[in-house]
C-alpha cells in the first residue's frame, strides 16, 4: 500500500491543522509500530521535504520520542528535513553522477543546472550516484518524472512544463522474455519511452499466466516437485549473493510457522536497472513467481521492498495487486508494497528488514540469519526480484530447458545490465558464461564510435575492475573470484581508452564512503580513509593493503567487505596510473 498526499496541506505551524492533515493522510500507517518510514515518505510528497514542527506533532501522535524519529529520518537520503514549514511544496531535481552517467557526459551538468534554475526557489537540485536508468545516461529526475539522455535544456524545459510526476503506461504490452532471447538475440526492447506499456492480468492469463500457481495450490505434491525441479535448475540468488533458491526454499519452510516472504526489489548497486526493465513490461511474471514461492514455502504474507526512484513502477505494482485482489487471486493484505528511501545499504538483506520494521536500515550481526528470525521476528525468505521473475518459466519448461543454456562450463541464463562505452547500452540476456567480448560483439553493437575498450567493471560498483585484457574471462558466478572480482547483480559498466582506472574506483569509493551506515568502524572510518589515499598522485600500497584487510575482516556486511575490491584491482591491473609510470 502506498500512502497519497492530502489536498489539504498546512502551510503555518498549528498544531490542531496540522494533526488534522496527519491523521487523513497517513491513515493506518500512523498507528502502525512499523509505519514511520511510510509516513515519512507520505509527508514529504505533500511538502517536498519534512518540516519539524510536522515531525513533532508526528512524534507526539506516534508517541514515539523526537531524537528516535529524526534518528531514522536522518538516515535516508531521500528524506530532507528543513526548519519550518514552506509556503509552496519544494521540488527535487536529482541528477546523477554516476559512474555509467559520467561516462556519457554528466560532468558538470548539475553545477550548469543549477544556474539555469537560480531563480526557481523551490527547487532543489542535487548530484545523487544513481537511479536505476543507466542505459539512458545521463540521466536526472525532475520530482518524480525521469528525464533520458539528459541536458540543462530539457532538464529546464521539464521544470517549466512542471512535469513533476512519472508518466502513466498503459496496459497493452505483450512480453515474453525467451521470445527475447531466440528473436531478438537476448536484447530486451530498449524504449525511449519513460513508461513502456506492459502485460496486464488479462493478457498475462490469456497466455498462461497464474495456471501454474493454481496448481501448487491445490496440491501438495505438485508443490514438493516444483521444489525438486528448481533444485534440479540450480537457480541461483540473481541479486548478487548467487545463494542456491531452491536450498533457501528448503531451509525457511523447515521452520516454524509463521513464515514470511521479502522481495528486495530495491536494486541500488550503481550500473543495475534489469529489475526495472522487466517489471516496467512484465510485472505478473513476478508476481507469479513470488506467490509459487509463497505456496511452496507457506508463507503467511509477502513485502516487496521497492527502490523509491521507480515512482513508475511502484504505480504498475499497485495496480497489479489490485487486479490480483478483485480476481480473487490473493486476499488484499497478503501482499504489502513497502518504499525505500535512497539508503544502498538496504540492499542487503538483514538492513532491508530493518528498513520494514521502520528503523535505520542497519545490517543484523549473525547468527541469527534472516531464515531463522527475520522479518518481525519470524523466519523470512528473502529473494531479488530476477530470481522470483525466472520461476514460472523454470517450473513449466523443466530445469532441463535451463540448463540447456551456458557457455564456457556454465549453466543457465544471466541478465547483464551493460552501460558505459557501448554502442547499444541496456539489458541483455544471454547464456550464463559469456565473456565480455562476446557479449560487446553480439549483444551491444560493438564499442561506442572513437572508443577502444580499456575495462569494465564485472560487477557494478561493488564487483571490482579488470582490464580489456581480461575480457574473455566467463561472466558467471564463481568464475571471477580468482581475479579479485565478482560477478554480483550482473552490473557490466565498460570504460574506453580516454578514461582512467583510477578516477572510476575514487568515484566508486566516494560513493561507498556516503553510503556506508556508520554502524562499524572499520567501514565507516576505513572508507574514507582509502578515499583519502587514493587522491594522492602516488597510492601508498602497504597503506591500502593494510586498510583493505581491516575493512575486509572488521565489517559487518558486504558494504564494507567488498570496498577494498577496486582499489585492489587498480593496483593490480591499472598500477600505471597509480605509481607515476603513465
Amino acid at each position: 500500500m502506498t500512502v497519497s498526499a492530502s489536498n489539504t496541506i498546512p502551510r503555518v505551524d498549528d498544531a490542531r491543522a496540522i494533526r488534522r492533515f496527519l491523521t487523513q493522510v497517513l491513515g493506518m500507517w500512523l498507528d502502525r509500530e512499523d509505519g514511520l518510514i511510510e509516513c515519512l515518505h507520505a509527508i514529504q510528497d505533500s511538502y517536498g521535504c519534512l518540516p519539524k514542527p510536522i515531525l513533532k506533532e508526528l512524534a507526539q501522535m506516534r508517541r514515539q520520542s523526537s531524537a528516535e524519529l529524526l534518528g531514522v529520518a536522518t538516515f535516508y537520503h531521500h528524506f530532507r528535513i528543513v526548519d519550518a514549514i514552506p509556503i509552496q511544496t519544494i521540488r527535487t531535481i536529482r541528477v546523477c553522477e554516476g559512474v555509467s552517467c559520467a561516462l556519457r557526459g554528466a560532468h558538470g551538468l548539475t553545477e550548469h543546472i543549477r544556474a539555469e534554475l537560480a531563480s526557481h526557489h523551490a527547487l532543489v537540485i542535487e548530484p545523487v550516484p544513481c537511479v536505476g536508468r543507466c542505459e539512458h545516461a545521463p540521466i536526472a529526475v525532475v520530482g518524480q518524472r525521469p528525464v533520458h539522455h539528459a541536458s540543462v535544456e530539457s532538464v529546464v524545459e521539464t521544470v517549466h512544463a512542471k512535469a513533476w510526476e512519472h508518466p502513466e503506461s498503459a496496459r497493452q504490452g505483450s512480453f515474453d522474455p525467451v521470445r527475447c532471447l531466440q528473436d531478438r538475440q537476448g536484447q530486451l526492447p530498449r524504449s525511449a519511452q519513460i513508461a513502456p506499456d506492459w502485460v496486464g492480468l488479462a493478457t498475462y492469463v490469456r497466455d498462461g499466466g497464474y495456471q501454474l500457481l493454481a496448481e501448487i495450490r491445490a496440491s501438495s505434491e505438485r508443490a514438493d516437485s516444483a521444489l525438486e525441479e528448481l533444485g534440479r535448475a540450480a537457480l541461483r540468488g540473481l541479486g548478487g549473493a548467487g545463494f542456491p533458491a531452491g536450498r533457501k526454499w528448503s531451509i525457511v519452510r523447515q521452520q516454524p510457522s509463521p513464515r514470511v516472504l521479502v522481495v528486495n526489489l530495491d536494486e541500488g548497486e550503481p550500473g543495475t536497472f534489469k529489475d526495472r526493465s522487466y517489471l516496467e513490461r512484465d510485472p505478473h511474471r513476478f508476481l507469479e513467481g513470488m506467490l509459487i514461492a509463497a505456496a511452496v514455502v507457506d508463507v503467511a504474507r509477502c513485502y516487496v521492498y521497492l527502490r523509491d526512484e521507480y515512482a513508475g513502477a511502484r504505480t504498475i505494482l499497485q495496480q497489479c495487486l489490485n487486479e490480483l485482489v478483485h480476481s480473487d487471486v490473493i486476499d488484499a493484505e497478503f501482499v504489502e508494497l513497502r518504499r525505500g528511501a535512497g539508503a544502498y545499504i538496504c540492499g542487503e538483506e538483514s538492513a532491508l528488514i530493518e528498513s520494514i520494521e521502520g528503523r535505520r536500515g542497519e545490517p543484523r550481526h549473525r547468527p541469527p540469519y534472516v531464515a531463522e528470525r527475520g522479518l518481525f521476528g519470524h523466519p523470512s525468505l528473502v529473494h531479488n526480484f530476477e530470481t522470483l521473475y525466472w520461476v514460472r518459466d523454470i517450473l513449466q519448461r523443466g530445469a532441463q530447458w535451463w540448463n540447456s543454456y551456458g557457455h564456457n562450463g556454465r549453466t543457465g541464463l544471466r541478465s547483464f545490465s551493460v552501460s558505459g562505452r557501448v554502442r547499444e547500452p541496456g539489458v541483455k540476456l544471454a547464456p550464463a558464461g559469456i565473456t565480455l567480448t562476446e557479449l560487446i560483439q553480439a549483444y551491444c553493437g560493438g564499442m561506442e564510435p572513437g572508443h577502444t575498450l580499456y575495462g569494465y567493471f564485472p560487477g557494478g560498483a561493488s564487483g571490482g575492475m579488470l582490464p580489456a585484457s581480461m575480457a574473455d574471462v566467463p561472466l558467471d558466478f564463481d568464475t571471477l573470484q580468482s581475479v579479485g572480482c565478482f560477478i554480483g547483480s550482473a552490473a557490466i559498466v565498460i570504460f574506453s581508452q580516454h578514461d582512467k582506472a583510477r578516477d572510476l574506483a575514487q568515484q566508486t569509493m566516494d560513493f561507498f564512503r556516503h553510503e556506508s551506515c556508520g554502524q562499524c568502524t572499520p567501514c565507516r572510518e576505513g572508507t574514507g580513509r582509502a578515499l583519502d589515499l587514493m587522491q594522492a598522485s602516488h597510492w601508498d600500497v602497504d597503506s591500502l593493503r593494510d586498510l583493505a584487510e581491516v575493512l575486509r575482516e572488521g565489517s559487518i556486511c558486504g558494504l564494507g567487505q567488498a570496498a577494498p575490491n577496486t582499489w585492489d584491482c587498480v593496483q593490480r591491473y591499472f598500477s600505471h596510473e597509480v605509481s607515476g609510470n603513465v
